[in-house]
């Protein structure tokens, strides 16, 4: 612990989620929205140290050097293992769920079942919305009910997208690749917003402008949280009881979960023992 730390002591349980460094100095860093840092936050993984220059290695390391700022507190009573993928597939999902205000009453549409449309059906309930998955797949019925959402809604049946037409407040899409946002849009309410957290590429195809103009429907994005959120969902998943579902691994497992992780083998995400590390060093 270096000499001028204030929030910490020696022995306290911390957590690093996807950033460790930004500007500090521009209107969003002043916020508390590092994540939206002017220059671009300094990243967990394979980006440049703002001090020497040297690729960031994050959790694969040993040891790691984070600023007390880029830390959060682990609440008493969260399971480490399931609360490591709070600090990604959590505070994705949170923020927006948070900043767009979704409330006691709402109607919140999540579409897919992944890490992050798991982590989002469990926050949304939370927070007190009436929950709805949107699949493709038949098989995850029973999944996503499991998971806490009230209906599910299969999202190529034209008859089953047609008897929800323009009826929740929110869509939060965790869909990472492209697809068609129109038939999503239209189950919005007027007023409705349509809210994109794992899509970076194009939307692809086109979105209907009169599917937003004649029912004032917003198209929003959100990317992870500042640190002040993160440290917020932490702290609200430990009240509600919540954590992310993930398989344990050691180290040497890791090629093998890349592998599964191509073919959707795994509910939901993947945490690596590091004390299997130091064993697999001294193998």
């Amino acid at each position: 612990m270096g000499d001028d730390v204030s929030q910490y002591q020696v022995g306290d349980l911390v957590g690093v989620g996807c950033m460790v460094d930004s500007c500090r100095e521009c209107k969003a860093c002043q916020d508390g929205l590092e994540n939206y840092c002017a220059d671009g936050f300094v990243m967990t993984y394979g980006s440049p140290d703002k001090h020497d220059g040297t690729l960031t290695q994050g959790g694969y390391s040993d040891k790691v050097v984070v600023s007390e700022r880029f830390v959060v507190r682990m609440p008493d009573g969260l399971d480490l293992k399931s609360a490591a993928p709070i600090l990604c597939a959590g505070i994705t999902t949170y923020s927006p769920l948070k900043h767009y205000g979704v409330k006691p009453g709402h109607k919140v549409g999540v579409i897919g079942m992944g890490g992050l449309g798991h982590m989002g059906v469990k926050l949304a309930k939370a927070l007190g919305a009436e929950v709805t998955l949107f699949t493709r797949s038949e098989s995850k019925k029973a999944e996503a009910k499991k998971q806490g959402a009230d209906h599910v809604v299969i999202s190529t049946s034209d008859e089953e997208m047609q008897a929800v037409a323009e009826t929740f407040d929110f869509m939060l899409d965790t869909v990472p690749v492209q697809h068609d946002i129109n038939p999503y849009l239209e189950a919005l309410k007027p007023d409705g917003t349509h809210i994109l957290v794992g899509l970076l590429e194009p939307i692809d195809p086109a979105i209907s402008g009169a599917n937003l103009v004649f029912r004032r429907r917003v198209l929003a994005g959100s990317l992870i949280g500042g640190m002040p959120e993160t440290q917020e969902v932490l702290d609200f998943c430990a009240e509600h009881g919540i954590t992310c579902d993930v398989e344990m691994i050691n180290i040497d497992q890791i090629n093998e979960a890349w592998e599964r992780m191509q073919k959707g083998d795994v509910k939901y995400r993947f945490v690596i023992d590091m004390a299997s590390l130091k064993d697999a060093q001294a193998a």
